[in-house]
């Protein structure tokens, strides 16, 4: 410890390199290599953590493990006694950290608060051993301050992005920074104007919101009204997180700013609107986001979904399409003619099945048009037509122009009433291939929700070739998830009434920094597919029992929602409690 604790005195790359020598994490070689290459003006102004991070040298005391910003930064933690704390922007009051200290202040010493508390500061950095900060934050602040140790290169970044995040709230329409009961009283005398939604640093918000989000890999933006504040919400595999709470003048504005970017009406605020922006991620690719606007109670709530371009790449294996369930898929996809139906709540990867699908049977041999209401994803390889009520072009109007067009498969976005259901039929029985998605719980009740529409049993019986449910479960983390043993009653419930066997070994989630402490790290499919045999079909019927059909499609191989969540489990995919919590349970006689 000798080598780094000197009083008032930053780290030196030198001392550094020596006491991990000595920790056993670096070999003496890598250290001799380091400390005798010169370093450039920028390197020498830099933490030696963050330079030794950019060796990307072994951690000598893991095998295969980089010594990067985090295991350097623990490591240092350890040595000074100080707890370490990963930066974590959704975990973060924003507005609250940036009040404590300018950011001149934590540029110069390179800390940044990362936690206000009524008479404490908890305040990062990569410096343990320099104090000079303390007492003047100390006096200024007038609250005890209690250091951690974290990578440097994170509080480097996030000090820059956090102050223009504040810097650009405080500044739009001239408001200085403020509590939001003052912002209230404010705007109550009309010292504030309403910000422009072209404002440029309402612009800065919006950039850094859609570039955070996509960092986060974020699947929804929800941006909610309150009385006094506007809430930021992100959906991040399937669970939303609060992210940040906007003065309301300036979540107005950042509302209006994403309607003029999605081309809507910023005027129109009494109706539902959508919209869509196409624009680039960090990494630049394309991503199109849909905007979905709704009258509330305390103004415009407005939800982006984010289409990652990505999942039209991926194969039907990352999908969670594998095995029979693939082959039964595929051979419903060769067929010539007849209806395929994708069932599942909204959110359950209908569409994103359905694209991939299309995309892989799109050859320059066929011609593949939908109708969708909205266009979800714009593809190259289809023509895509978009509902439009305001001119009497619904689903069902779409399919009847789409039959002149000369089409080989005609996905429709949704089935919803008993004209588009005729439509769809009309078309497969002339030689086309259709798929469509239903909203109900399992592959057999979309039978049933046919004959509720008005669909005669004998025309389901001639067209509908099959019909794929499907849910969307969390995967958990492969950098930290363990093994451990079946619970035997929960495997029974789980898999009850139908005998399958427990597997040897499960694992449950842990938690780390790559999956932000929740042990899951992305989201797969599972389905369930029941094909239209003949003795299924003899069993559709106008008053026909969903019971007996069920029964009859499980008897004929059809594994259900929570079997196909158990074999995920089984191959240490997921949970049991993950797949309860989306899967329906079987209905009991």
């Amino acid at each position: 410890m000798n080598q780094l604790a000197t009083p008032d005195r930053p780290l030196e790359l030198r001392n550094i390199l020596l006491a991990l020598v000595e920790d056993g994490r670096v070999s003496q070689g890598d250290a001799n290599l380091l400390s005798g290459t010169p370093l450039s003006g920028k390197q020498k102004e830099k933490n030696p953590l963050s330079i030794i991070a950019g060796r990307k040298l072994v951690d000598q005391s893991s095998s295969g493990k980089t010594l990067d910003g985090e295991r350097l930064s623990r490591w240092l933690a350890e040595r000074a006694k100080l707890d370490w704390c990963n930066i974590d922007p959704l975990e973060i009051n924003v507005s609250k950290i940036t009040e404590v200290m300018s950011f001149a202040f934590a540029k110069r010493h390179k800390i940044l608060c990362v936690a206000v508390k009524p008479d404490e500061l908890i305040v990062a950095t990569a410096e343990p051993h320099v104090h000079t900060w303390v007492e003047q934050l100390t006096h200024t602040a007038r609250r005890h301050i209690t250091k951690v140790i974290a990578d440097p290169d994170d509080i480097e970044r996030y000090t820059v992005e956090f102050y223009s995040l504040a810097k650009s709230i405080s500044g739009v329409g001239g408001a200085a920074t403020s509590v939001v009961n003052n912002f209230e009283q404010l705007l109550e005398v009309g010292a504030v104007k309403d910000p422009e939604a072209n404002d440029q640093h309402i612009v800065n918000i919006v950039d850094w919101l859609l570039q955070y989000a996509f960092e986060q890999r974020a699947s929804d933006i929800h941006l909610e009204p309150r009385r006094t504040v506007g809430r930021v919400r992100f959906r991040i595999d399937g669970v939303l997180h609060q992210v940040y709470e906007l003065p309301m003048n300036v979540a107005t504005a950042v509302t209006s700013r994403l309607k003029v970017l999605g081309r809507m009406n910023v005027a129109e605020k009494r109706k539902p609107q959508d919209g869509r922006i196409k624009t680039k991620s960090p990494e630049g690719n394309e991503v199109e986001l849909r905007l979905s606007t709704l009258p509330t109670a305390f103004g415009e709530k407005m939800v982006l979904r984010i289409f990652d371009p990505d999942v039209l790449l991926r194969s039907f294996e990352q999908l969670g399409l594998v095995g029979e369930d693939l082959a039964l898929w595929q051979d419903m996809l060769s067929r010539p003619n007849g209806i395929v139906l994708v069932t599942g709540p909204t959110g359950s990867g209908k569409t994103t099945t359905l694209y991939s699908s299309l995309k892989r049977i799109a050859t320059d041999e066929v011609n593949v048009s939908t109708i969708e209401d909205p266009i979800e994803m714009v593809e190259d390889a289809f023509n895509q037509t978009q509902v439009q009520h305001n001119i009497g072009l619904d689903f069902a109007a779409g399919i009847r122009t789409l039959m002149r067009q000369d089409p080989d498969i005609i996905m429709v976005g949704e089935i919803r009433d008993i004209e588009t259901a005729e439509m769809a039929i009309q078309a497969s029985l002339t030689g086309h291939l259709v798929l469509s998605t239903l909203h109900t719980n399992d592959a057999p009740a979309a039978i049933a929700r046919m004959v509720d529409l008005g669909v005669p049993s004998y025309l389901i019986k001639a067209s509908v070739l099959g019909v794929m449910a499907q849910r969307l479960v969390r995967t958990l983390c492969p950098h930290c998830k363990e093994a451990t043993e079946v619970d035997a009653a929960a495997w029974q419930q789980l898999v009850a009434p139908w005998k399958a066997q427990a597997p040897a070994k499960i694992y449950k989630p842990v938690g780390c920094l790559e999956c932000r402490n929740t042990g899951y790290l992305g989201r797969l499919a599972i389905y369930e597919i029941m094909m239209l045999s003949d003795s299924v079909k003899a069993l559709i019927k106008d008053d026909g029992d969903l019971m007996v059909l069920r029964k009859q499609a499980v008897k004929e191989g059809m594994r259900t929602l929570r079997l196909s969540g158990a074999q995920k489990v089984g191959a240490g995919l997921t949970t049991i409690e993950e797949v309860m919590r989306v899967a329906p349970a079987p209905d009991r006689d």
